[in-house]
């Protein structure tokens, strides 16, 4: 009897120190299977709407755009009129009814401890949607979309998706840029889900994650879930691969688009400023050119490689 109570008690200890990161591990697989399946059924949907900017405009009789109207309605129109003839939607709420959608509160930053307020339009999203800022040069630039600062409207999916939605009505196509240029207009839409509603634990990087759409007309959808630290301080964009893989082996560095979106989303992942580099390479010689990122102003352009910024892997 005494032999049994030690073997009982000893796998008592057993299981209560490997259960708990059984189930984590049980989540993580749930969550990533969820937020491929997520993705695809946001893709499919919005690759059937024929553009993605112009929903809940109102013209001025000058013609010109009223922003006032534009910011109040966009998000709920471009639901309601838009994405709600492509996606199965149970529920839809405005920015005064959030929670009603699943929305919680406050949301866990990834890779801190701290929680921040669910952003209700672009300015809490990223204030560098609506700021004038700046430059070293003393240089003073006004992002060409300040004026539009849209509140968030939110909806839940077939499958149970709390999603809020971040928009943008006149979003611009990409133009073919080669150099530097505002990202902020090239945001059509930016979706913040959780899978699984108000309850926990509503955390960036877990239950918690973004999808963007780029351009109006044939847009680019994308959806990083990046790690939570940077590779290194900085590199050249040449090692920044090897650095990815030696973080995680599962990881790489985020596209130009891809990174884009991080800077959208830079709050949720505690980025405030710097500049990253993109595996989106325009030039491979010698050491050739890169597209980058700048995360404090949201201008992207393109350098040489051998340049030192920092990199932030995602993913596969």
């Amino acid at each position: 009897m005494a032999e049994i109570l030690i073997s009982l008690t000893i796998i008592g200890v057993i299981a209560a120190i490997t259960l708990p990161a059984l189930r984590a591990n049980i989540n993580e697989s749930a969550w990533k299977a969820q937020r491929k399946a997520l993705y695809n059924r946001m893709s499919q949907a919005i690759s059937l709407m024929p553009s993605l900017n112009g929903y809940g405009i109102v013209m001025n009789n000058d013609g010109t755009v009223n922003y006032i109207e534009t910011n109040s309605k966009a998000a709920m129109t471009f639901v309601t009129d838009g994405l709600n003839k492509v996606l199965k939607i149970n529920n839809i709420c405005d920015s005064t009814n959030l929670k009603n959608c699943g929305i919680p509160d406050k949301i866990a930053v990834m890779g801190t401890n701290s929680k921040m307020n669910f952003p209700t339009n672009l300015t809490e999203l990223n204030p560098m949607f609506t700021s004038t800022y700046t430059t070293t040069s003393s240089a003073v630039f006004t992002n060409p979309q300040s004026a539009v600062n849209t509140v968030t409207a939110a909806f839940e999916t077939g499958n149970g998706e709390s999603v809020a939605v971040f928009y943008n009505p006149v979003c611009q196509p990409d133009m073919g840029e080669t150099g530097w240029h505002y990202s902020q207009p090239k945001m059509c839409v930016n979706f913040i889900y959780d899978l699984n509603g108000r309850k926990g634990p509503n955390k960036v990087g877990k239950d918690i994650g973004f999808i963007t759409a780029l351009y109006p007309t044939d847009p680019n959808i994308v959806a990083p879930m990046p790690l939570e630290k940077n590779a290194k301080n900085t590199m050249a964009q040449t090692a920044a691969a090897a650095a990815c893989k030696a973080q995680d082996s599962d990881s790489r560095v985020p596209n130009r688009d891809e990174l884009t979106a991080m800077f959208y989303n830079k709050q949720l992942i505690n980025i405030t400023s710097g500049n990253f580099w993109s595996g989106s390479v325009v030039s491979a010689g010698s050491p050739g050119t890169a597209w980058y990122q700048n995360f404090a102003t949201g201008n992207r352009s393109v350098y040489g490689r051998s340049a030192t910024y920092s990199v932030r892997c995602v993913r596969r």
